[in-house]
């Protein structure tokens, strides 16, 4: 074989790797999403981003929940952030207090509750705040 179609070969090889990892890497990616988009992919892994509407610790309900609904306030919130009691104590600060007014990215698997989209959050890393007040 010549050195230039060894080098060509090469290069063919190296294009059609790249383009394996690129489609690998794309259908894998994480979609990133609005509040009112996220009803259409319930059951989906998502990022959704939205402004922080209002909050509330209902510590007096079994599981202790946080809630934080993006879009608008409860009760006609477009998406609803959730976390647990249990789960309260992965954060620094209280979440209602932390994330209020905020804009924020929720990273995980989409659920519904009562027709409303939500995500379960475990972890502070799950949750990203990407307006730059009060920083």
């Amino acid at each position: 074989m010549r050195p230039t179609s060894r080098a060509a070969l090469a290069a063919v090889a190296l294009v059609l790797g790249l383009a394996a990892v690129a489609a690998t890497v794309s259908h894998t990616a994480t979609p990133q999403l609005t509040a009112s988009q996220a009803a259409q992919h319930v059951g989906e892994r998502a990022t959704v981003c939205g402004q922080v509407a209002s909050t509330r610790y209902a510590d007096w309900v079994r599981g202790r929940p946080t809630f934080l609904n993006l879009g608008r306030p409860y009760p006609r919130q477009l998406f609803t952030v959730v976390i647990w009691g249990e789960d309260r104590g992965n954060f620094d600060r209280p979440p209602e207090v932390t994330f209020e007014n905020r804009r924020i990215c929720v990273t995980g698997k989409i659920g519904s509750y009562r027709a409303t989209p939500q995500i379960i959050v475990r972890r502070p890393k799950q949750i990203v705040v990407v307006d730059t007040r009060g920083q």
